[in-house]
């Protein structure tokens, strides 16, 4: 039995996984990255209206939810269509030394970035640490 395959079909699925499809659009790319005691993620949205945009953390998991559409209208008239449209979806498991109910959001040239603080239980901190001193006192010594 002789089975014939398409040469291109992995090249199309490669494809599709990067650049989407009409009924799932690609993912949205994002830059993660820690400042000093805050993290940030950034992810591109353009052309999405900010209002479409929903942002919700449960437990650790934060996911961000776009939706970019197509214009419409009596008079519009599709020339071109090669922009990925519909919703976007990503999801990001955060650690759990940030403290997301200090998360903030803000949407700017297309981009979308959250600043998420380091909890304060994450960050070094210097202990005490107590030693004898003459016998029956007792003196405390920093680190």
């Amino acid at each position: 039995m002789l089975m014939r395959t398409d040469p291109f079909r992995e090249i199309d699925r490669l494809a599709e996984q990067f650049f989407g499809t009409t009924t799932r659009p690609a993912v949205m790319h994002l830059d993660a990255y820690r400042d000093g005691d805050y993290f940030y993620a950034a992810f591109d949205l353009p052309g999405v209206d900010p209002e479409s945009i929903d942002c919700t953390v449960e437990r650790n998991v934060l996911t961000v939810r776009a939706e970019r559409r197509r214009p419409t209208g009596e008079n519009v008239e599709l020339v071109a269509a090669e922009r990925p449209m519909g919703t976007f979806t990503r999801q990001l498991f955060l650690s759990e030394t940030l403290d997301t109910d200090k998360l903030e959001a803000g949407y700017d040239n297309g981009v979308l970035t959250l600043r998420i603080p380091i909890a304060d239980r994450a960050k070094p901190r210097r202990i005490s640490i107590t030693a004898p001193a003459n016998g029956d006192g007792r003196k405390e010594i920093n680190a």
